[in-house]
């Protein structure tokens, strides 16, 4: 039992250290492809986006290939937000915008066109129309009480 929990744990580190060969976001991320680089660590790369929402329109690429959220490490996950803010407390005075959108989509449906985990920083200006919109819906109580009973 002890080997299969050991086994489990190194083919889980290897695994987490493994690329996909044919994800272009980990080529970005590896420098494998020339781009515009921010800010880049051992775990992250941090580009412009080449289609920008606006003026300054960023990703945080982890270097390690994970396909959405669901699949991201913990403390990756946890660093992300970390990095997120740090960039965003930064460019913000770099750009001088007005506030930030920090994006992720998960999933097609989500929006997500590149399936390797990454997070959209947008900076946002007055009078911009970069559209992130959606029309507020009401929680109804059916759906709350169906919700909050499946969550246990």
């Amino acid at each position: 039992m002890a080997r299969k929990i050991i086994n489990y744990i190194f083919k889980r580190k290897r695994e987490k250290k493994m690329k996909d060969e044919n994800c272009i976001f980990c080529k970005l991320a590896n420098g494998e492809i020339p781009t515009a680089t921010l800010y880049e660590d051992d775990d992250f790369r941090v580009i412009l986006d080449t289609g920008p929402a606006s003026k300054g329109h960023a990703l945080i690429l982890p270097r390690e290939h994970y396909k959405n959220l669901y699949e991201l490490d913990d403390e990756i996950a946890a660093k992300t937000l970390v990095l997120a803010k740090k960039m965003i407390t930064k460019l913000t005075d770099v750009l001088e915008c007005d506030g930030y959108n920090i994006v992720q989509n998960n999933g097609e449906t989500a929006g997500q066109t590149v399936f390797h985990f990454h997070v959209h920083l947008i900076p946002r200006y007055k009078g911009d129309t970069v559209g992130l919109g959606w029309k507020m819906g009401e929680l109804t109580e059916e759906d709350k009480e169906e919700i909050l009973s499946k969550l246990g």
